[in-house]
């Protein structure tokens, strides 16, 4: 036991600063006051601060006081996790009919007029932070900086949660060394990019219940429309694919370009040297791609063949006669 008072007046401390330390102390847990007026049935750490009578206290082991206030900070913060938890599952039902994929019916559909730039920018955000499956889009323009940045960064956190992404590029925007490392740099992180003649107008769509498109493809800055609903998404997304299938894949510098059978001089010689028996490892390095491109490139070709194995494919690009 020891009388704080006493301690106190050793220290010269003047009475502010002496009423100070003592409610610091105690708050701390370190010092436990000892008069029976103080005490309570569990509340000698709140109560002690306020007391002005009596200043016999018991010292407190550090480590133990440590391990109390770790305790009690414990506690506040399940406290302050649940109250997150309730406000976040509050919002959650609020945005739920929305934003939350999966939410629409089949026979559920609505449109919203966008004229706000920053308007528009936020509901791309919270679309792309709420798909599950897929995220197409097409680029009829390059991208700034900026935004080709924050753009990257979203592949990859959607990429990793198994989102597949899509985009595809008019070649007219491709002859830009800046664009073509911004694809590339798109396409090393898991996209799938191909390069069209022409995209008709900016379209993106998510998990085929969000579409947003311009509302005149001839005025870019005259806003954009947000669609939602698979009743509307399914005629943006029959327009996608069409557009996609009719697409090359992106090479390794820019548009590629397309023999009489349609096969880019990549694809030519991607089909010849699985005919003649390469692994994909060796195919890319002759082509100078990644083994992710050349593995996407012959699937796409086994696709568009009707091949159910690599040597079918193989075989029937000879009979063909793609490959010598």
């Amino acid at each position: 036991m020891s009388r704080l008072r006493e301690v106190g007046d050793e220290l010269r401390l003047a009475p502010r600063e002496y009423e100070r330390c003592r409610d610091e102390l105690t708050s701390l847990g370190l010092i436990v006051p000892t008069n029976p007026a103080q005490h309570g049935a569990r509340g000698e750490f709140e109560g002690a601060a306020g007391q002005q009578d009596g200043d016999t206290v018991a010292v407190i082991d550090p480590e133990i006081a440590m391990l109390r206030l770790l305790h009690r900070e414990r506690e506040q913060l399940r406290v302050h996790l649940d109250e997150a938890d309730r406000a976040y599952s509050t919002l959650e039902t609020l945005a739920g009919s929305y934003l939350r994929a999966g939410s629409l019916t089949r026979s559920d559909a609505d449109v919203e007029m966008l004229s706000d730039y920053r308007r528009i920018q936020q509901v791309l955000e919270d679309i792309t932070d709420v798909i599950q499956h897929g995220l197409a889009s097409m680029h009829a323009t390059s991208l700034n900086r900026e935004v080709g940045e924050r753009v990257l960064s979203r592949d990859r956190r959607q990429i990793e949660n198994g989102v597949r992404v899509r985009a595809m590029y008019s070649e007219r925007v491709c002859a830009s060394p800046e664009v073509q490392m911004h694809l590339r740099r798109r396409v090393e992180a898991g996209v799938e990019v191909r390069i069209t003649t022409d995209v008709p107008m900016p379209l993106i769509i998510a998990d085929a219940q969000f579409a947003v498109v311009p509302v005149d493809p001839a005025k870019p800055a005259a806003g954009a429309v947000l669609a939602r609903g698979p009743a509307l998404v399914r005629s943006y997304l029959a327009l996608y694919e069409h557009c996609w299938h009719t697409a090359s894949p992106y090479g390794d510098a820019s548009a590629p370009e397309q023999g009489g059978d349609g096969l880019s001089e990549q694809q030519r010689a991607a089909l010849s040297m699985l005919a003649s028996g390469m692994k994909d490892e060796k195919i890319a390095r002759g082509l100078g791609v990644s083994l992710r491109t050349v593995s996407r490139m012959l699937s796409e070709l086994m696709q568009d063949m009707g091949a159910t194995s690599r040597f079918e494919a193989g075989v029937r690009a000879y009979r063909l006669g793609w490959v010598d």
